[in-house]
């Protein structure tokens, strides 16, 4: 059995097995799974099980169920330590991908979408709760972006694989899967071996956690839901059913998209220590509101596939600020609570994500460009939420609204 090792003893172990080395093995990890995942799903389905517009949403629909759920996180808290549920995730993830292409037609791919959801899903809640308490608050943002880049880095290797090598090697889908999957289930398998159990100096709510001084925070989660989902779905499709492009094609706009992120990253952490998390937010949600225009514009103008691609890179630069909305929470929120809020925070960050994608699946098969518009006003709404954050958020000033005060016991 894995020995307990305090945060402030795992100082003293070698610096691979630290906390922060096994966050950045996680932020490896996942990206060779989910990535190989999400590159190749557009093709995927449609070479093999021939799917449409409205298809495509009624699996992202299934794929956010699981997220929607998130908050069965803290029930299991009651039986597992968060570090492995985390990395449990994390091979479940892995291997689900792994099977994907095992699977070629319309159920199977709905049932191992489900289950890679599940492992992505509640990876990511326990991994931002592993982050926010085992990252000091002065060094978070800029820790956050390195991690960031990270997975950039990782899924760069996916993407070069896939560009360089798809059409020289005529690899198939089943090769890809397996071997992004596999990595990510190995990984995550030796993680768990390798590390000792890190304990948090402030033992987690094993509750629901609701609390009203969060609101703000909470409305911004279900925002970014709604606005993440649409891009998730319809920004990649778009380049595949508009403008055609193949599979080595899509590899090489992701692969632009990543070397970028990979160099800015690291930065997007400085700027919100440096300008806080209300300036980093309003500039990623007004710069959200041009970038889902412009999609319109590509189909409402018709303007071409390089404009699209360039909006595309654009989208995850902005995206990338997201992290200020995991610090501004670390700030304002109970040292208890990281963990339950997370899961909370990932339900409510899914209502939006399972509720649009069949009425706008719908509505893309009448106007692509309306469902772009939809997605510029939610951030528009983001931007409004945003500028309600405190310049310095604490406990008591979560708001602008709010003077700066104890936090309230609830």
């Amino acid at each position: 059995m894995a020995r307990v090792v305090t945060l402030q003893n795992a100082q003293m172990l070698p610096l691979w097995r630290r906390p922060i080395a096994l966050l950045f093995l996680m932020a490896v990890a996942m990206p060779l799974g989910f990535s190989t995942w999400n590159a190749l799903l557009n093709n995927f389905v449609k070479d093999v099980a021939h799917f449409d517009g409205f298809d495509i949403s009624a699996l992202h629909f299934l794929r956010e169920i699981p997220g929607f759920l998130a908050v069965g996180v803290i029930l299991l808290l009651l039986l597992f330590r968060e570090q492995w549920l985390g990395l449990a995730s994390l091979a479940l993830l892995g291997l689900a991908t792994a099977l994907t292409a095992q699977f070629p037609f319309y159920g199977g791919i709905m049932v191992l979408t489900i289950l890679s959801s599940i492992g992505f899903h509640y990876y990511e809640t326990v991994n931002q709760s592993l982050q926010l308490q085992w990252l000091p608050k002065d060094r978070a943002p800029q820790t956050l972006g390195w991690l960031l880049s990270a997975g950039s880095a990782a899924t760069f290797c996916v993407y070069v694989v896939i560009l360089l090598l798809w059409k020289p090697f005529a690899l198939s889908y089943n090769t890809l899967y397996m071997v992004g999957g596999g990595l990510c289930l190995v990984i995550a398998l030796f993680a768990m071996l390798a590390y000792p159990k890190f304990e948090a100096p402030h033992p987690q709510t094993k509750t629901m956690v609701l609390r009203k001084r969060y609101w703000l925070y909470y409305a911004l989660q279900f925002m970014a839901g709604g606005r993440r989902q649409i891009f998730m779905i319809f920004a990649g499709w778009m380049m595949v059913e508009k403008f055609g492009f193949e599979v080595h094609e899509i590899a090489g706009l992701y692969l632009i998209n990543l070397v970028i992120n990979i160099v800015v990253a690291p930065f997007l952490g400085r700027i919100v220590a440096r300008f806080g998390e209300r300036n980093a937010l309003v500039f990623e949600y007004a710069g959200l509101v041009c970038v889902f225009v412009a999609y319109a514009g590509v189909y409402y103008l018709d303007w071409g596939f390089a404009i699209a691609a360039a909006l595309y890179v654009l989208d995850h630069i902005f995206f990338g600020l997201a992290l200020a909305l995991k610090t501004y929470f670390q700030k304002v929120g109970d040292p208890g609570d990281m963990a339950p809020t997370a899961a909370v925070a990932f339900t409510i960050n899914h209502i939006a994500a399972v509720a649009l994608p069949l009425p706008l699946g719908l509505l893309w098969l009448a106007s692509p460009a309306a469902v772009f518009l939809v997605a510029a006003c939610m951030a528009g709404i983001s931007l409004i939420l945003a500028l309600m954050i405190p310049r310095h958020p604490e406990p008591g000033h979560e708001t602008v609204f709010a003077g700066s005060m104890a936090a309230p016991a609830e």
